[in-house]
């Protein structure tokens, strides 16, 4: 079988809700990413076979099959077709491995990649509360009420029930969060993202233009007790505000290539794509799933967690990777090097090619090789990449 190859990866810096981001339309957002890989690459737009996009809130401005609205607003031609896909959090990690797949099949040369959230301009839940609000019912059929009876799937409470059922304290949760931003610090000051971020021009409150090339939620003045003092988001939880994931406004995209698109580029790969999982778990506890998702890729791939060098595991709360870390054993050095979404921002469908982008650019300034890259998704759903830099 062909591999499958990475041969750009970009992103767009985060944008806090309301932030910077706030006058860019996702579909331009992710044009502009498509762009970046188009330019880095040098390849003839007309080669891209397919893009497959990344999606959460697929309604009003993201709606309307957002993949294909992104190729008509970027340089590619008329002839790429575009696809959406929603696996939740995960749906741009899920674009990768259905890009990978198709070229690794044959079926594809040129493919590209990527995800899009502006959660300022369309918020979080609206596909489902816009309808409910309307009398269009709810995605509860009677068959799932019956299976799982009283149940409101939450993340938040799956949040909390990871943190209860790992035995982890509000101290744990808040140092994390602490480090995360620490680390974010330390890699923005030492431009360690700029190779993976596509400068994008807006306009400030004042009404002046600047570029917009620094992740917008990074807390320089964090403190630990700082975050200490945020309150828990439930009456005797672990979880604050401070240890979750922002809002962020953001888009981010890889270029995926076979040999045959390898020779048609003429140009060298970034990495090679070595093993990808997906995993179904509990939809009730939800966020647990990258733990054996994890467990069963390294076992497929015949590797160990201390084969992987670098691992990027989604901060969609603090509970996330400290029980991944926790069931794992992995090294807590190696996880999240420049911080996570606590700092940076998690926009949501977005996230999985941004974390992408992020992990295939460490591995190269690091000089290490094996990469790994997972996610927790609503539904109780994880996806899981293993990458070899090149």
């Amino acid at each position: 079988m062909a591999e499958a190859y990475i041969v750009a990866a970009a992103r767009t810096a985060g944008g806090r809700k309301g932030g910077k981001l706030k006058d860019w339309h996702p579909v331009d957002l992710g044009a502009q990413v498509v762009n970046a890989l188009v330019d880095r690459t040098g390849v003839d737009p007309a080669l891209v076979e397919d893009a497959i996009w990344g999606c959460v809130g697929q309604a009003g401005e993201q709606a309307m099959n957002v993949a294909r609205n992104v190729v008509m607003a970027s340089k590619l031609p008329e002839s790429v077709p575009g696809t959406s896909v929603d696996r939740q959090c995960g749906s741009s990690q899920q674009a990768i491995h259905f890009a990978a797949q198709a070229v690794m099949s044959g079926a594809m040369d040129v493919v590209i990649a990527g995800g899009v959230e502006s959660m300022t301009r369309v918020p979080m839940g609206l596909p489902i509360s816009l309808p409910a609000k309307n009398g269009f019912g709810v995605y509860m059929s009677p068959e799932l009420q019956k299976k799982y009876p009283g149940i409101q799937f939450n993340q938040f409470t799956g949040a909390e029930m990871m943190a209860k059922k790992y035995g982890l304290t509000k101290d744990v949760l808040d140092e994390f969060a602490f480090k995360s931003h620490q680390k974010a610090i330390a890699a923005t000051q030492a431009g360690a993202f700029n190779s993976e971020i596509v400068p994008l021009e807006v306009t400030t409150a004042e009404g002046n233009k600047e570029v917009h090339k620094s992740d917008e939620g990074i807390r320089y003045d964090a403190s630990l007790e700082a975050i200490k003092g945020v309150k828990l988001l439930v009456e005797g939880g672990a979880l604050t505000a401070a240890s979750s994931s922002q809002i962020c406004d953001g888009a981010s995209g890889v270029m995926i290539v076979n040999e045959k698109g390898l020779k048609q580029l003429g140009v060298k790969p970034l990495a090679r794509i070595h093993h990808m999982t997906v995993v179904g778990g509990d939809p009730v506890i939800m966020l647990e799933a990258p733990i054996p998702g994890t467990l069963q890729a390294l076992k497929k791939a015949g590797m160990k967690i201390d084969d992987i060098d670098l691992y990027e595991v989604n901060e969609a709360f603090a509970s996330v990777p400290v029980a991944w870390l926790q069931q794992t054993g992995a090294d807590p050095e190696k996880l999240n090097v420049n911080g996570g979404a606590i700092a940076l921002g998690h926009p949501l469908g977005g996230s999985g090619a941004k974390l992408m982008a992020t992990l295939v650019h460490a591995l190269h300034a690091r000089g290490k090789r094996y990469g790994l890259q997972t996610m927790c998704e609503g539904g109780g759903l994880a996806n899981v990449t293993i990458v070899e830099r090149l």
